[in-house]
């Protein structure tokens, strides 16, 4: 990928090749007695009479996390919705569970194994990383997560692969220093959490790392500006913004050119960006739902798969991308005296003040209404002060005001994964 203008596209040429895909997909499913086959004979789709991508739009309902749990209760352990015969499936992986409570498991056949590759080594290309020069190190553990395996296996066909899982943070630095990685792959938390042990900290120095590039995913905080700037202030290198899901696979990437932006794979990936309440495309600039449909992972397959991710969405030449990355989980917002209020833009406004070694928002009831505070811990030493423009600051931000506490060093959770920083409290 070029470090200056991504190639322009033809819109009309991928539609056409993504209805190619599409139209394969859905005259399989309707033959199918599979989660799929059932609901369109339920809800009358018409497979005869869908012609071009509009067709499918019109006609195929949204499918949510809820209807595809419903499937796995009802036809434990994977459910139904499988294309091929149990036997061709060889690799499981697992959700983590974080916005329901109920990890859900996946399993793929090669085929669309290698289709989940074949994005991620798109992902590495558009970060501009050399085959036989980047060693990348992989700073995950080596649970059933689906982000790390496909990651770390596309990568394994060009890259020196360091995996770093069960290692503590000093010993991840003292590898990526002996072993000279120039790339680290991780969540922007944990990337933040190893840069400030740099130094004195860990006795491992800046200048005996080859770091040169960050990719990070699993949490929205790769594209909010003050964490970035964090980052490459700390590693002194790029970063690189990512995102996918296990339910249909890595999806978007950043590039040079359009930073704070995460293109979307549109061969791999029929997107749209919907109204939440009406369902209908927004227009270019608008903010709305991601609804993803899988083109290449077939034997799993996902259809206006309705993501919960908040998107801004933006045409770039040719290209579907997602001005900020990911904004928010819809189903986080919360409603303050009348004002939305997603934990993506709380962290925007925490990230801005470095002296936060780390934060929770807790959300409570008070007289029927919703109310959230800020739990930071800091040195008490300027604790007062922080305190105050963090209140200050928040203000400004949401026009509401949202207290701010200071809690003990070392009583807040510290996260490796997808870090959950909002939780409910007991009413006052």
């Amino acid at each position: 990928m070029s470090d200056h203008h991504a190639p322009l596209i033809d819109r009309v040429r991928l539609r056409s090749n993504q209805w190619r895909k599409l139209r394969s997909i859905v005259l399989n499913l309707a033959t199918l007695d599979c989660f799929y086959g059932r609901r369109f004979r339920e809800t009358g789709v018409r497979v005869s009479g869908m012609n071009r991508l509009e067709d499918f739009v019109k006609q195929v309902p949204f499918t949510t996390k809820a209807q595809i749990q419903e499937d796995r209760d009802a036809h434990p352990p994977f459910g139904t919705n499988l294309t091929r015969a149990i036997s061709q499936y060889t690799r499981f992986c697992q959700t983590s569970g974080t916005t329901t409570g109920r990890p859900m498991a996946w399993i793929d056949t090669p085929e669309s194994w290698e289709a989940m590759l074949a994005c991620w080594r798109r992902v590495y290309e558009a970060a501009g990383l050399v085959k036989g020069r980047d060693r990348i190190c992989f700073a995950f553990s080596f649970g059933p997560f689906l982000g790390f395996w496909t990651a770390f296996e596309a990568a394994s066909k060009d890259f020196l692969v360091i995996p770093c899982g069960g290692l503590s943070s000093q010993a991840r630095l003292e590898v990526m220093a002996r072993y000279g990685a120039t790339v680290l792959c991780c969540t922007p938390t944990y990337a933040l959490r190893l840069g400030e042990l740099i130094g004195e900290a860990s006795g491992v120095e800046r200048m005996s790392l080859r770091i040169q590039k960050l990719i990070v995913a699993g949490e929205s905080g790769g594209s909010v500006p003050a964490l970035r700037q964090r980052l490459e202030k700390l590693w002194d290198a790029q970063i690189f913004d990512h995102h996918g899901m296990t339910e249909v696979g890595p999806v978007s990437f950043e590039t040079p050119d359009l930073p704070r932006h995460l293109t979307v794979i549109e061969e791999a990936y029929f997107a749209e960006v919907v109204d939440p309440v009406t369902g209908i495309e927004v227009e270019d600039g608008e903010h709305g739902e991601l609804v993803l449909s899988t083109l290449d992972r077939t034997a799993c397959p996902l259809l206006r798969y309705r993501t919960g991710d908040y998107v801004r969405k933006r045409l770039h030449r040719g290209r579907l991308a997602l001005e900020g990355g990911i904004l928010s989980r819809i189903d986080d917002m919360v409603v303050l005296r009348g004002v939305n209020v997603y934990p993506s833009a709380v962290e925007a406004v925490v990230r801005e003040f470095p002296e936060v070694i780390e934060f929770m928002v807790e959300q409570k009831k008070i007289d029927d209404m919703d109310e959230i505070e800020l739990l930071v811990e800091t040195d008490p030493n300027i604790a007062k002060s922080l305190l105050k423009k963090l209140e200050s600051r928040l203000r400004d931000t949401f026009s509401l005001r949202i207290p701010v506490r200071l809690v003990d060093g070392g009583t807040l959770p510290r996260h490796e994964f997808k870090a959950r920083r909002w939780r409910l409290a007991e009413a006052a």
